[in-house]
């Protein structure tokens, strides 16, 4: 059994235990174009078949390319789909002066209240989209594409993601071009982060797997501003990866000793 075929089986039956724990059996993931989502779609299918619903949420800023990937992927795993534009929302809100960041941040949210009214109509649960490297490096929206009731990719780096939709047989239109979270016109995630996944990842894996140390990668020849960028997201967006932090006023506070496994049942 290959690597990636054994991370596929796990991660399907991961999505159907956890989900059925929590006594419902349908699931919800907004279908973006992107791979990240696109792999999150066929896994949950191996698990749900038709109890998956696919949201495609598009906005004036989202290319055509992302909407015909998405398309082609329904195409392909005859996946069960719905378009809610995000759209008159967005204008609602939108104004001249808002920054490119703004706008992102509010699509990615407005995304995420729209796949939660879709699943409280549903009877379902919201499926994460994010990876490692990007939980990792704090590349998401706070309460946006972070906010999920459960996450099959989130222990998989960027470039593992990849190699997964090559086995599960992700179009190669997805697989082959840039990644961007299309939150506005020409977005590209490896600019805006400035660094190519492959070296992101080589350095994450270095440095959260292997536990080397900064300077010890620094000896090693790695960049000194990649590694220093790195480190200092990481530390800096611990926040984005935790529930609210809760001031301790009693005893027994959630979340500091108040803390039982998700999957008890009474």
């Amino acid at each position: 059994m290959s690597k990636y075929e054994l991370i596929s089986r796990y991660l399907s039956e991961f999505l159907n235990q956890e989900v059925r724990k929590t006594g419902l059996k349908k699931v919800v993931v907004g279908l973006s174009g992107g791979i990240d989502s696109a792999v999150v779609a066929v896994l949950a299918h191996r698990a749900f078949g038709d109890d998956l619903l696919c949201v495609k949420m598009p906005s004036h800023y989202s290319s055509q390319n992302s909407l015909d990937d998405a398309d082609e992927l329904c195409n392909v795993f005859s996946l069960r789909s719905e378009v809610k534009s995000i759209e008159p929302m967005l204008r609602a809100y939108e104004t001249s002066d808002m920054s490119p960041l703004r706008v992102g941040n509010l699509s990615a949210r407005l995304r995420m209240v729209t796949l939660f009214d879709i699943s409280a109509r549903e009877g379902a649960l919201v499926l994460g989209t994010s990876n490692k490297s990007e939980l990792m490096l704090g590349y998401g929206t706070l309460y946006g594409d972070l906010a999920s009731a459960l996450n099959p990719i989130g222990d998989l780096y960027k470039t593992e993601v990849f190699e997964l939709a090559r086995y599960l047989g992700v179009p190669s239109s997805i697989i082959d071009k840039p990644p961007s979270a299309d939150l506005w016109a020409g977005q590209s995630d490896e600019a805006e982060i400035g660094y190519p996944y492959a070296d992101l990842d080589r350095v994450l894996k270095r440095y959260v797997e292997e536990r080397h140390t900064a300077e010890e990668m620094i000896a090693d020849g790695e960049n000194p501003e990649l590694v220093g960028m790195i480190v200092k997201r990481i530390y800096q967006n611990q926040f984005k990866r935790r529930m609210p932090v809760i001031a301790k006023l009693t005893s027994r506070t959630l979340n500091h000793d108040f803390n039982y496994p998700r999957d008890i049942t009474l």
